[in-house]
């Protein structure tokens, strides 16, 4: 397999601030499914910020899609930020958009056929529960659902990379475990997943998943290549 993403020896500063990261490296894998795990303020949110390209090192290097994204010019990353969905804890909705329209934003930005859009986006919102909302705005949805469209969009056109930030922080326990199979169906057809969370019993949920914990800015265990053991069948999940 090779290596989607790679961490060497990084450190992350806010201006003038003590590091918030301290010697992070690793090697992961294309098709892996990561669990990122600490309590709070253990650098976890730092680090997706360093893997969705809004923030750039204060030192060390690191290489997505092969490139070594610390020394590429701005104008080059917003063609590799198309490859990356991310779900985070605010969800940026748009908000004069329809819950519909927000998810659909990533196909149409793509060009893909207002058909295809339509049966892709409906058949998406049936499955994360909003097949009745897809005409409300982010207004007056709650912030389940708001949460629930945020997912929604980031996985629609099957990223390279899926980061997620405490994706079922909002959810009930019945649909936090479907939008975790949600998860791991879209890692089956091949995208890398990051998945930012306090809920360590999730983990227990999908076996083949491995795991990088942080402590104070600083990883526990550190490992070389991160990759997913053998398969499991889905039978095997329990989702």
């Amino acid at each position: 397999m090779s290596t989607i993403v790679r961490f060497d020896n990084v450190g992350l500063r806010y201006g003038t601030g003590a590091e918030v990261l301290r010697d992070i490296g690793f090697r992961l894998e294309t098709g892996a499914f990561m669990f990122l795990v600490g309590s709070s303020g253990a650098g976890k949110t730092s680090l997706l910020r360093l893997l969705y390209l809004a923030q750039r090192p204060s030192r060390g290097r690191i290489d997505m899609f092969g490139r070594d994204i610390t020394s590429l010019p701005r104008g080059a990353l917003p063609a590799l930020r198309r490859r990356i969905g991310v779900v985070l804890q605010d969800f940026r909705l748009i908000e004069h958009l329809t819950a519909f329209d927000n998810i659909a934003l990533p196909l149409r930005i793509a060009g893909v056929h207002e058909a295809e859009v339509k049966a892709h986006v409906d058949e998406l919102m049936a499955w994360v529960g909003l097949a009745e909302r897809r005409d409300a705005r982010p207004a007056v949805l709650s912030g389940g659902e708001q949460q629930r469209v945020a997912i929604a969009r980031a996985v629609i056109a099957r990223p390279d990379i899926l980061l997620a930030d405490e994706p079922t922080g909002n959810v009930d326990p019945e649909m936090a475990g479907r939008l975790l199979h949600l998860f791991h169906e879209l890692n089956r057809l091949g995208t890398t997943v990051v998945v930012a969370t306090h809920a360590l019993h999730l983990m227990s949920r999908v076996p083949s998943a491995i795991t990088l914990r942080l402590d104070r800015g600083e990883m526990l265990d550190p490992m070389g290549v991160l990759r997913n053991p053998p398969p499991v069948e889905p039978a095997e999940l329990s989702l």
